[in-house]
């Protein structure tokens, strides 16, 4: 009888279990930004050409054309790692003003003069009717013999 009481127990136990890891492996929803498009990057720089000086120094950026959507910037955090941006404002549709610039240690967009931090990819001055503002989207990068990787 005792057996009987012992895995009676074990079972309540396993299903105690079961219960609890299905409700805590419960997926928060993830918002996509309706305003950018998903587009493949795989693309390498070598960071020894004289083209990328900028990137030699913390804060230094640079904005290279012909990948992304209007362009990649990337910004180098602390001289081991980098961070690269999509150069498209992330609220609103895209428009020929909604390319960003670099102005410092910023991203600035000419349409509503959004300012976004490079350092973090966080929107700096939002509007205040602005609903859920996006941050930068941002590109993976991996840096290895002073060749930096930018994919996603």
């Amino acid at each position: 009888m005792t057996t009987f009481f012992k895995i009676s127990s074990i079972k309540r136990k396993i299903l105690f279990l079961i219960v609890l890891i299905t409700y805590s492996c419960e997926k928060n929803k993830i918002e996509r930004n309706p305003y950018l498009n998903n587009v493949k990057i795989n693309y390498e720089i070598n960071l020894n050409l004289p083209e990328f000086d900028a990137l030699r120094y913390i804060g230094g950026s640079k904005k290279i054309l012909n990948i992304g959507l209007n362009g990649v910037i990337v910004f180098n955090l602390n001289n081991t790692s980098y961070l690269a941006w999509e150069a498209s404002c992330s609220n609103h549709n895209l428009k020929d003003c909604s390319k960003l610039k670099i102005e410092g240690v910023l991203a600035k967009c000419n349409c509503e003069n959004y300012q976004y931090s490079l350092a973090t990819g966080q929107l700096i001055n939002p509007e205040k009717n602005l609903k859920n503002p996006f941050g930068l989207l941002y590109y993976q990068t991996n840096l290895y013999n002073n060749i930096l990787r930018i994919s996603n």
